[in-house]
């Protein structure tokens, strides 16, 4: 089971599941970097996979080099998001399964969904016996918020959890009436650390390395989930584990090409790993379709990685006329032009110096 065998060797460093962002080529990188201990994968709907929908069982293909992995699931029918578990468990066999009760995302909460099944304690308990019971020994875990539009709302819900047989609870610092804004609030998830009697993962406002230990010593969770954090930065865990060993905050910034080579790979293995291209491809839609607009179709979806990388606050460095550059970037419709846009920035830095 990988929350013991990782609570064994000290705090667990989980990749966030993110929403288009945290597919198979994401997940390699950051476990080819290192410091990761487990990658939860982007969600998926269950009533998507019990239906047999292509794109979505192309979402949950994995490489062995992304394990161990987590699966998370949105849904709110108990017997369908059994199912679901079943059909991931035999499609890919990750490490593990993660119930969505945290998104706030009115898309998602407005289908009773996500956040929303917060304000049901009998029916998330209902879904987690259902799915434990297909699950056996695989860890189900289920990620949270405080409460709907009660910060307190954990303190009644998380018994109710682990009742009904959950293994691992990740909290994130605000309710779902928060969304993102205002503060994660660290102390209430040292007080549902208190209650939990699971092991328990903060959330929320990780977005430096060295918060990690922070984030853990002010909680005192059993670890951290991190998302935006790692967005831009896959070396964040990584860089907090080298925290940690060098009890210093700051690490100096990351050479510009160490940056531009891996910023191309993932370009390479985000072209490559196209889940919606695939599920295309499968249904003959893109017959006729050539190579080079298959690459441009998938290359247009790694523009968003490119705005985080990007960012000032995640370069870690000044760059002079980065704007442009900028505007160059998310604009690429192909691995050959963002190469080529990445060259002439190396070359304009370099020239700076």
């Amino acid at each position: 089971m990988w929350v013991q065998d990782t609570l064994k060797k000290g705090k667990i460093l989980a990749l966030s599941p993110m929403a288009d962002m945290t597919d198979s080529a994401f997940c390699q990188i950051v476990r080819k970097i290192g410091g990761a201990d487990v990658v939860f994968r982007e969600m998926v709907s269950a009533e998507a996979l019990v239906r047999d929908n292509e794109k979505t069982l192309g979402m949950i293909d994995f490489v062995d080099a992304e394990r161990p992995i987590v699966q998370q699931i949105f849904g709110a029918d108990p017997l369908t998001m059994a199912k679901a578990a079943e059909i991931v468990m035999k499609h890919a066999g990750p490490e593990g399964i993660d119930i969505n009760m945290g998104c706030p995302v009115y898309k998602i909460t407005s289908n009773f969904n996500g956040a929303a099944l917060m304000k049901e304690p009998p029916l998330a308990a209902k879904i987690i016996r259902e799915m434990k019971k297909v699950l056996g020994d695989t860890p189900l875990s289920v990620k949270i918020r405080l409460g709907w539009d009660d910060d307190n709302g954990f303190k009644t819900f998380i018994p109710v959890l682990e009742e009904a047989g959950a293994d691992l609870i990740t909290i994130h610092g605000r309710t779902k009436a928060q969304g993102y804004s205002g503060v994660s609030n660290w102390d209430l998830i040292r007080q549902a650390k208190e209650i939990a009697t699971v092991p328990l993962l903060a959330n929320g406002d990780i977005h430096e390395p060295h918060q990690v230990w922070d984030a853990i010593e002010q909680t005192g969770a059993d670890g951290v989930m991190i998302a935006r954090g790692a967005l831009g930065n896959p070396w964040f865990f990584q860089q907090a584990m080298q925290i940690r060993q060098s009890k210093q905050n700051m690490l100096p910034a990351l050479l510009l090409s160490e940056k531009i080579s891996m910023i191309l790979e993932h370009a390479k293995l985000h072209v490559a790993n196209s889940a919606k291209l695939k599920a295309m491809a499968k249904k003959n839609i893109l017959v006729g379709v050539t190579a080079e607009e298959l690459e441009k179709k998938s290359i247009v979806t790694f523009r968003k990685h490119l705005s985080w990388y990007f960012k000032s606050n995640k370069l870690g460095m000044e760059i002079p006329g980065i704007k442009e550059f900028r505007g160059q970037l998310v604009r690429i419709n192909s691995v050959e032009e963002l190469e080529e846009i990445l060259k002439r920035l190396e070359m304009h830095v370099n020239s700076a110096v």
